[in-house]
Order: structure tokens, then sequence, then C-alpha cells
């Protein structure tokens, strides 16, 4: 047969025409698509060589039995399908994605070809003899059945499109869509019906469009990832703020997903039954993570309370009544100064110390708790105190390249701070805490109470802090230049000395 369903030799060329649109679409389309993309037009190809199928199929059918009619349906369904799918391509992942640098939404991509079927469907039908007016007409309570029953569903549809159009959160947000804080989630999915949040107990939620659409929705990673949290504590009336907001602040160096820019900040909130409550502010940039985070700060609020001497008071309702006796009391605190002696006899060059000397010390020592992975000073920082591990382990560390490098580890017995204690040079390292530590801490006043009582002894000092210096020190030169440097050290050693303790 010469033409399709009798039709003439000016329809044959028309349909010669169709096959090069087709085609000529389809290239382009391939031509204009991103590398990542260009499968998307083996869909539109399969039409072409199935149009191609039902084409040779109407030629030998004809009219024969209808056949040939539904052969010809086929026929120009398959040939404007791929014809309208590469429009698409064109039009919304080339156009659209290009001005708007950025990937079309599906649901748009979606819906829009869905457009194009239906318009695909009617001109088939009216290609083959059948107008579309008459079914619609015939099927009018049909469709107003079928439409109520959609209605929800094409609410959703609707309700997507314009969400994915105004795009106010993505796949990958951290989103909230009710005022429980447990309906907070990671978008993982965005579809014509619904989206699909993914909540931090990995539960999926599945919320209508319609929804969404609807209610106030917090988008946690816009416009930026970094957002603020905080935490609350009480203080004790009878400590300053300001003496609280330097222990809180400094207990967020270092902590782990606070950021240093934006800084943290403290606010005092309100004066309460039990005491002043603070809000901890600080910046993050590891939403999933806030929980983890907040915990972390709450410890390190309570060390560095405890370490200031800063109680956290509670309300209490039960009443402990306790029969301490002044003996017992005594003998309580004499085993805490006798276990403080103890302590400090791992310090070699305090040994020198008279014994009433070294018990004064102990009395006045300190205790201080640090967390695990907390700065104890940093390189540079103001010295003066002395620091000796009772337990846990601490890192010294020195920048190497605009990093810190571990250069040593102490543990419990071992000591750190003397050269800041005895001459109040700057720190010439980094010390953080590797694990909870408990350190006693001698301070520089306490310190020079000990040395105006026994002047003498400081030369005897200095020689072992030199001894000390040495040990630690890499020498390149020969052991009698090394000797020389010694003595000269010592010297200079002991005029600092009491230079700084003005002795």
């Amino acid at each position: 047969m010469s033409s399709l369903l009798g039709l003439g030799r000016a329809d044959e060329s028309v349909h010669v025409v169709g096959f090069a649109t087709a085609f000529g679409l389809l290239g382009l389309a391939r031509f204009l698509l991103p590398a990542a993309d260009k499968h998307r037009t083996r869909l539109p190809f399969m039409y072409v060589l199935l149009a191609v199928l039902f084409g040779l199929l109407t030629l030998m059918l004809g009219n024969v039995d209808g056949l040939g009619r539904v052969a010809a349906f086929l026929y120009y369904f398959f040939l404007l399908a791929a014809a309208g799918r590469c429009l698409v391509l064109i039009g919304v992942d080339v156009v659209f994605g290009r001005r708007t640098h950025r990937a079309p939404p599906r649901i748009f991509r979606d819906v829009t070809q869905a457009i194009v079927y239906v318009i695909v469907v009617l001109l088939t039908l009216r290609a083959i003899g059948v107008e579309p007016g008459s079914l619609l007409t015939t099927s009018a309570l049909l469709t107003a059945v079928v439409g109520l029953a959609l209605q929800d569903t094409l609410g959703n549809m609707v309700s997507g499109l314009a969400l994915q159009m105004q795009r106010p959160f993505e796949v990958g947000d951290w989103i909230q869509f009710d005022p429980d804080a447990r309906q907070i989630g990671q978008v993982t999915e965005v579809n014509w019906r619904a989206t699909t949040v993914r909540t931090n107990d990995l539960v999926e939620v599945i919320v209508p469009n319609a929804l969404l659409a609807k209610t106030a929705i917090r988008n946690y990673s816009r416009p930026s990832s970094v957002l603020r949290r905080s935490v609350t504590v009480s203080g004790a009336y009878e400590v300053s703020p300001h003496r609280v907001h330097e222990a809180i602040l400094t207990a967020l160096t270092g902590t782990a997903g606070v950021l240093a820019d934006p800084p943290p900040f403290i606010q005092t909130r309100n004066f309460a039954d039990s005491g002043i409550e603070y809000a901890v502010h600080f910046f993050t940039n590891d939403f999933a993570s806030r929980d983890r985070i907040e915990g972390q700060v709450r410890d390190r609020v309570w060390y560095a309370l405890q370490r200031a001497g800063v109680a956290i008071p509670f309300p209490q309702r039960t009443v402990h009544m306790h029969a301490v006796s002044e003996e017992s009391r005594g003998r309580s605190l004499e085993r805490e100064l006798a276990r403080r002696d103890r302590v400090l006899r791992c310090v070699d060059f305090l040994d020198v110390l008279p014994p009433e000397a070294h018990r004064t010390l102990a009395a006045a020592a300190t205790v201080h708790l640090y967390a695990p992975g907390e700065i104890i000073f940093e390189q540079g920082d103001a010295a003066g105190d002395l620091f000796i591990i009772d337990k846990g382990e601490v890192v010294v560390e020195l920048p190497r390249e605009r990093r810190s490098v571990p250069v040593a580890r102490l543990g419990a017995g071992k000591f750190f701070g003397e050269m800041g204690l005895m001459t109040g040079e700057p720190r010439s390292a980094t010390v953080r805490a590797e694990t909870e530590c408990e350190l006693l801490v001698i301070s520089h006043e306490a310190f020079h109470a000990a040395l105006a009582a026994n002047a003498g002894i400081i030369e005897r000092i200095s020689e072992l802090l030199v001894a000390r210096q040495a040990e630690l020190e890499e020498v390149a030169s020969s052991r009698r230049s090394e000797v020389a440097i010694e003595q000269d050290r010592s010297k200079r050693l002991i005029s600092q000395i009491k230079d700084f303790f003005k002795l």
C-alpha cells in the first residue's frame, strides 16, 4: 500500500516531515543535554522505533477489521509522544536548568510530561478522525466522579508543584513541620504526592504535600548550615555573673562541634528561686549532631564551674542532718592533707623544702578537674602555676605547619608548668587533657610564701630545674661547652627567680 488509511501522497509527505521532526528533536535533545542526562533520550528513541513499527503495520493491515485503525492510533501516538518527550527535555532540562542554574524539580518535570502526554492523546484521536470533544461530553458524569475521588490526590500534586517551584527546602535540608520537636528531620525525597522526612530516630515520616503547603516550615539548613543552639545552667547568687561567664567561655574553647566564629556568648537570663539562670549560646554547622554537641557543652560547663568553685544550685526537698565532731572533721582534713603531700613528693625540686614548708604548700594547693580534650593552657599564655597530675593523662603539643603536633604524654605522678611557676615566662607549649584529669595546682602566691621563708634554697631549686631542662632539650654542642652553658643558665635562672618573687 502506498498510503496510511487511504491518505494521498500529500499526506505521505506529512508523515515524512513528522519523522524528520521527531528525529531532529531527538538529535537536538541529545546534543544539548549534559553528559549525565543523555540517557533520558532513550525513551523518545524507543517511541520513534515503535512509531516506525506501527506505521509499517498500518500499511500492511489497512482498515481490515479495525486492526489498521488501532495500529494507526499507536503510530500517531508514538510519533507525537517522541516529539513531545524531546520538547520536554529541551524546555525543562536544558532551558529551565540553564537559566536557574539548578536541576529542575522532579515533580515539575513529571507534571509537564503528563500534560504533554494528554495533549498527544487528544491530537492522536483527532488524527484518526475521533473528535475529543464528543468523548468529553459523553463522559461528563464519569469525569466528575473521578475528579471528586482524586480531589486529595490532585491537591497534593498541586501543592507539591507549588513547593517545588518556591523551593522552601531541598533534599538534604533539615526541617520542622510541626510544633513538636520530635517532628524534625532531614528531607530525603519529594514526589508529586508527599515529602519523606527522616528523623534523628531514623524513622521515616511521610508528610502529604498539601499539609506542608498549609503549615509553617522551619528550615535549619537555610540560609546557611551555621545556626545557633542554646543550653541553660544555673549559678549561685554568691558568685558574680562576670566570673561565671569567664568560666563557661573558657570551657567552650575546643569543644567538638562548637564554632569559634561566630563566637559563643553567655546571657544572664533570669534571677530564679534557686539561683541565677544563664543561657549558653553557641554556633554549630552540624545540625544532625546537635544533641551530642549540646551534651558535650553541658559536660564542659560542669567541669568549668567545678574548677571555678561555682556551685550549680537546685531545689532541695530533703533535709540532711549530720552529727560531725571536730575530731572526725580534723581526721578527714588530715587525710586529705597527707594525700596532697604525697602527690607533691612527685616533684623532685620540691624535695629541698623543709617538711613544714612542704605541708604548708600542700595545704595551699587546689584541685582542678578537666574534661577529655579540654585545653589546660595554650602556648604563649601568661604563666604562674605548677600542675601535678594526680589522675589521668595530658598531651603536650607544639605548633607545626599550621597544626598542633603531640610531642609528649604525661600521666599520673608527672608535672608541668615549673618554669612558669619559677620565672613567670609565658607557656612554651600547649597542654591538653587526653582523659579526664585531676590536677593538683600550686599557685605563684602559695609558692612565694614558701620561698620567702626559705630563701636559701633558690640555688638548689635552680640547679634541679636546669638539670631537668637539659634532659628534655636536644643539645648539639659538645659536653665541654654544655657544662659552661648549664652554669650560665643556672646563674640567669637564679636571677630570674629572685626578680619574679621579689626576693
